[in-house]
């Protein structure tokens, strides 16, 4: 029996909802209090522990007057925070940063109880958050400062450029990443004087609300930052219909809804979107490191995040030896839902995602596709595990072949040239995030500008781009529009404002002189500053 097979043990099957000492039932309920809601009683809302499919706790299933009662609290918040200075901000996201790291073991148990995930791909969101809040903390005031632009005129005209906050910006967060995609896209909002509501989504509430209340324990104020709770369907249209700005993370059909529902009330909006990402491996790969690359890159989170692999793109005078050493991998890789680091890969995050995953595999070895490693559902290890799965012999048809599986599902052809590996990468609705495999990073880069999508890692699989947040992220074609991290990442948050004092005289003909005149001496002073050094 390989370690991929082996099963959770009896007592960890037989676990309470939780697992964990640090997080019981009473800390998820004072969790729960944070939800803004108004006054009365709440319906509220299970919410599933996926390595037990049982009841984890509940939180409030929020209205659409909770929704506005959210949104006015955080325009009285707004008017305040935004009048706060600089230092304060940033001392604020440096607490952020260092609680975040010294309460990890409690918000690793958090993310891992709502969401299923492996601890290893828990840890990556404590880094991400921790990363955000120190770089918005040290350059916020850098990207929106007040910066001195060129006139329309020398010396006659000096123009500067401002920014202001939006108002209340709107994030809606999905279950695959819930700390990441809630309070690290919230983060940048904040350090540009916003405030946030935050739709948490209703699989993984607690992990915005952990979040929600480290940030105020690091001084930020109450109401600048508040989180809803409920079903999507119910709460985003009302929560889109009321703020200033829209962050949307999750699949392309529902992205489509949200930016035509932003563009009926011409407010700002951005979104990553789905990905059908590929991982190229080319004939100089270092096999090891590439190997191992893959595995991260495919399987991290069970494969449920729109940033891994389904698609492996391997030069033919490599591929067997490949794909040998990659199914070993594969198999070798232990499959639970405990809260330890001693699991490779976690669970799925809830039935309907092990039903849809069961049936791009099913479909495919029906229509002919190959089961290089895994390929089962493995509810030994977890009522949502299933095994990291390598297909071959996924063709057109097939419903994994184009469509985003989001689960730990990889399919895996060969090309000869990279023209052709180029080709079929880009051959795709998507754009979001590739991974090139050579020894050669010079020539990886000159391949990587050829691919269409937002992000190219080059011997990396996805934590490159990620994690250099000074740069941009975000997805090319049906993979979103916008970006998230660097300047683009908060300007975003804020309307420009150019504010300019014509001096001396006006761009116009002064008295006594006729419009031929002044014609004749601009186009005469135009020619001149084409000709000097300096002048844009």
């Amino acid at each position: 029996m390989t370690a991929l097979q082996e099963a959770a043990t009896p007592e960890e099957a037989a676990a309470p909802p939780t697992g964990s000492d640090r997080v019981d039932a009473t800390r998820l309920q004072a969790l729960a209090a944070l939800v803004t809601t108004g006054e009365g009683e709440r319906e509220q809302l299970e919410v599933e522990n996926p390595a037990t499919a049982r009841t984890l706790a509940a939180v409030p299933r929020c209205t659409g007057d909770d929704v506005e009662l959210a949104v006015n609290r955080g325009r009285e918040a707004q008017e305040r925070w935004r009048r706060t200075d600089w230092q304060t901000r940033k001392d604020i996201l440096l607490r952020l940063h260092d609680l975040v790291l010294s309460r990890q073991e409690e918000l690793l148990d958090v993310v891992q109880l709502e969401s299923g995930k492996a601890r290893r791909h828990a840890f990556e969101e404590i880094i991400d958050v921790a990363i955000v809040a120190r770089y918005y903390a040290r350059t916020a005031e850098q990207h929106l400062r007040t910066t001195r632009r060129r006139g329309a005129f020398p010396l006659l005209t000096a123009t500067w450029e401002h920014h202001h906050p939006v108002g209340v910006v709107g994030v809606v967060s999905p279950w695959n990443y819930p700390l990441t995609l809630s309070i690290s896209d919230a983060v940048p909002a904040l350090a540009a004087g916003n405030a946030v509501v935050i739709k948490a989504d209703s699989k993984t509430p607690f992990s915005a609300l952990a979040g929600l209340e480290l940030l105020e324990e690091a001084g930020l104020p109450k109401g600048v930052l508040q989180v809803v709770t409920g079903s999507g369907a119910d709460l985003g249209p009302e929560l889109i219909g009321r703020v200033d700005y829209v962050m949307f993370t999750g699949s392309t059909a529902v992205g489509r809804q949200v930016a035509s529902q932003a563009a009926e009330r011409l407010i700002p909006s951005s979104m990553e979107l789905g990905g059908k990402n590929a991982i190229i491996i080319l004939r100089d790969a270092n096999l090891p490191r590439a190997v191992e690359g893959a595995e991260r890159a495919m399987f991290s989170n069970a494969g449920q995040l729109c940033i891994s692999m389904e698609r492996a793109l391997v030069h033919e005078s490599i591929a067997e030896e490949f794909v040998s050493r990659l199914a070993q991998r594969i198999e070798s890789m232990r499959i639970g839902t405990g809260l330890s680091y001693d699991y490779d890969v976690g669970s799925l995050i809830s039935q309907e995602q092990l039903d849809a995953v069961r049936e791009h595999v099913d479909d495919a070895v029906a229509k002919g596709a190959k089961v290089l490693a895994g390929g089962r559902a493995r509810p030994d290890a977890g009522p949502y595990c299933y095994e990291p799965t390598l297909l071959g012999d996924v063709r057109d048809g097939m419903s994994l072949f184009a469509d985003e599986t989001f689960g730990p599902v990889v399919a895996v052809s060969t090309f000869s040239s990279e023209e052709e590996a180029v080709a079929r990468a880009n051959d795709s609705t998507y754009g979001l995030n590739f991974s090139v495999w050579t020894r050669d990073t010079e020539r990886g880069r000159d391949l990587a500008v050829r691919l269409e999508a937002g992000t190219v890692n080059i011997n990396e699989g996805y934590i490159a781009t990620w994690g250099s947040v000074d740069a941009p992220m975000g997805g090319m074609k049906d993979s979103g529009l916008g970006r998230r991290h660097g300047a683009a990442g908060i300007l975003k948050y804020t309307e420009s404002q150019t504010i300019s004092v014509q001096r001396v005289m006006p761009i116009a003909p002064p008295p006594m002189v006729g419009q031929r005149l002044f014609t004749r001496f601009m186009t005469l002073a135009l020619r001149v500053l084409r000709y000097l050094p300096g002048i844009k």
